[in-house]
């Protein structure tokens, strides 16, 4: 069973911090929330509506004052709900992860995202609810996925370290060990204690080293295929050059051989 994460409880609206802590150690699957007093924070409500006129370039003149102090409160408080509705969609998907029901999950979190899409003050729990959905590929293991939905999430918030941490992990699955090592190393910019992240990077390191000298003798061994069918035509083969790699650089030098 995954363990639910969950976001700590801010204090009130005038002392609220980053809502993205960074933990040494925390395990990845586990999914972020919101918290109520961090959602009814991030759009005045009706009732609360500013009294300034003061509106930049536009003038206001004195017979329009009440209708445009209408419109405003109203696209408040329709914001104020919007965000309610996200919430109460992301809860439930929520819920849906924890019954390991990730597809339905995934449709949840996606509504939450979409009902919010254009008010400036949802940026958190989209990203949440990307990175939600993110733990959701992760367990369907559908890779690719997760590393799209991470991505949107740190789009949103580009230190949401978890993120970036499951991002990495679903590229060392899917043998990407250079990426993997490069979302590590931005872990350890965020967070220097992390000793998942520092450990990873020290066993994906040589993987990745394996890796690329592999890529290069398959490149070299096209290059061969390609060198033969047309130095064939004139009596000669890539044999008749030799290649010999400079252990101080890795590059390679060729000399032509009769």
């Amino acid at each position: 069973m995954a363990v639910i994460e969950e976001e700590p409880a801010v204090e009130s609206s005038s002392k609220s911090q980053s809502k993205l802590p960074a933990a040494a150690g925390y395990e990845s699957d586990g999914y972020e929330t919101a918290s109520e007093t961090e959602l009814y924070d991030a759009v005045p409500e009706s009732e609360n509506c500013p009294d300034d006129k003061n509106t930049g370039s536009l003038t206001i003149h004195p017979e329009d004052e009440e209708q445009y102090e209408m419109s405003d409160c109203v696209e408040s408080e329709v914001n104020e709900k919007a965000l309610e509705k996200s919430n109460d969609a992301k809860l439930e998907g929520n819920s849906l992860f924890k019954a390991g029901e990730y597809e339905e999950a995934l449709g949840k979190y996606e509504f939450a995202i979409q009902i919010v899409q254009d008010v400036l003050s949802s940026t958190e729990i989209r990203s949440i609810c990307h990175a939600n959905r993110a733990a959701c590929f992760s367990k369907l293991g559908k890779h690719e996925e997760t590393i799209k939905e991470c991505t949107k999430a740190l789009e949103l918030n580009p230190t949401y370290m978890k993120a970036v941490l499951r991002r990495g992990e679903a590229h060392e699955k899917l043998e990407n060990y250079e990426e993997s090592i490069a979302d590590m190393t931005k872990v350890l910019e965020l967070d220097p204690s992390n000793d998942q992240a520092r450990r990873t990077i020290i066993r994906l390191k040589p993987l990745a080293d394996e890796k690329r000298e592999k890529m290069k003798e398959e490149m070299i061994g096209k290059l061969k295929e390609m060198g033969n069918s047309i130095l064939g035509r004139f009596g000669m083969s890539v044999d008749n050059f030799k290649a010999v790699k400079d252990p101080n650089t890795g590059s390679y030098s060729i000399s032509f051989q009769q």
